[in-house]
């Protein structure tokens, strides 16, 4: 039987039917049609499904979409803004912060929240902190990298 739940997603208001067991990952992907967030690995180990949840991020595969009823949640479609690039993401794109691209939409979201939650952001502390995401391409340097340098940007613009 299913069940009607409501979200804002990246500012929308929306109203969907799911399954109790469908996991949240599932919803924006197949549901709402936001492919940007991965399926990584279902067992909550590589990341490539993280987005915002209120503010704070998520991995979406260990959470049942009921349980976002009456949340807020941000994917990396939710990022920019009409034609400008948030600033993680145009961090990524300048230092390299990516390479086959697959991680690349959960370590923006990750980032997002490291940049208003972390005001220290040694290389060492980021590595820490980006700890529960995965990625096969990069060795992390220009993603360490791109975080410092996002911070930057938006350091310089308030």
């Amino acid at each position: 039987m299913k069940q009607t739940i409501n979200l804002k997603v990246n500012g929308e208001a929306c109203q969907i039917d799911v399954e109790p067991r469908t996991l949240l990952v599932y919803a924006i992907r197949e549901i709402l049609n936001l492919t940007g967030t991965h399926v990584g690995c279902d067992t909550s180990s590589c990341g490539a499904c993280t987005v915002l949840m209120n503010g704070k991020a998520v991995k979406s595969c260990t959470l049942f979409a009921v349980q976002a009823d009456g949340c807020e949640i941000t994917t990396v479609e939710g990022l920019a803004k009409q034609d400008e690039l948030h600033p993680i993401q145009q961090s990524f794109k300048e230092k390299h912060g990516l390479q086959c691209g697959f991680c690349t939409p959960g370590m923006m979201m990750l980032a997002c929240e490291i940049l208003q939650a972390s005001e220290e952001m040694s290389e060492e502390n980021l590595r820490k902190l980006l700890k529960g995401n995965l990625c096969r391409c990069t060795g992390y340097q220009n993603i360490v990298d791109s975080i410092a340098d996002a911070k930057a940007r938006m350091t310089a613009v308030a």
